[in-house]
């Protein structure tokens, strides 16, 4: 970032693209769920999955509407992202519906674990609604049991989903550094550019922020038993 857009960037566009960036992920992750519920082996597993891509459509739909009430048009505000978020799924393509499984997993948990630390540097108002849509409602524990469940028939399938989660990690981490940067004022809000009451944020603070993700990488993948 230009630290001399730091004083052109407004809040306003800050939060914005907050809540631009995490609609397109809301909404690309429920269109890429619907898909992998379709392919799913059995019913129960399509169940689960068309669950969870409700879920993320119903959060998306909420983001849409308070862009709308800003007075902003939601597929403007998302465009900036489709890049680094396409990007990451293209180059994340799963080989069969367990690599999608773990994909879902784990890219969403990341996903939501850097939002959760975006949310810290907004107003009350934002925060609550982000803290809304990010609330797991049970998503990850299903998700988890059907991995689990998938690994019970397979044990075989375990060195090469480890593996698949720890290429899954650093893309996804690349995404987040990407979202955070290319966009100055959403940069300028990391950084605590805007004395927001209650928020948090600085330069030293982004690196622990990005420690703390890949933490929780790793005890994501200890709960369905594989190694980060």
């Amino acid at each position: 970032m230009n630290p001399a857009s730091v004083g052109e960037a407004t809040y306003h566009q800050a939060v914005v693209d907050v809540l631009g960036a995490l609609a397109y992920a809301e909404l690309s992750g429920s269109l890429r769920m619907s898909v992998d519920a379709d392919r799913a082996p059995g019913l129960s597993e399509r169940l689960t999955l068309a669950r969870i891509a409700a879920h993320s459509w119903d959060n998306y739909t909420r983001l849409e509407s308070r862009l709308t009430d800003l007075g902003e048009s939601p597929e403007e505000v998302m465009s900036p992202f489709t890049v680094a978020v396409d990007g990451f799924h293209e180059r994340t393509e799963p080989r069969d519906w367990l690599e999608g499984l773990v994909k879902a997993y784990v890219g969403d948990g990341i996903a939501r674990d850097f939002y959760r630390e975006v949310a810290r540097r907004v107003d009350p108002q934002t925060r609550d609604l982000m803290d809304s849509v990010l609330a797991d409602r049970g998503q990850e524990a299903l998700l988890a049991e059907v991995i689990g469940d998938a690994l019970e028939r397979s044990p075989q399938e375990a060195g090469r989903l480890a593996l698949w989660g720890r290429r899954l990690v650093g893309e996804a981490i690349a995404q987040t550094q990407r979202v955070a940067v290319e966009r100055d004022a959403l940069a300028a809000l990391l950084v605590g550019a805007w004395d927001v009451p209650g928020a948090e944020g600085d330069l030293v603070e982004l690196g622990r922020m990005l420690t703390r993700l890949t933490e929780a990488h790793t005890l994501r993948m200890r709960r369905i038993g594989l190694s980060a």
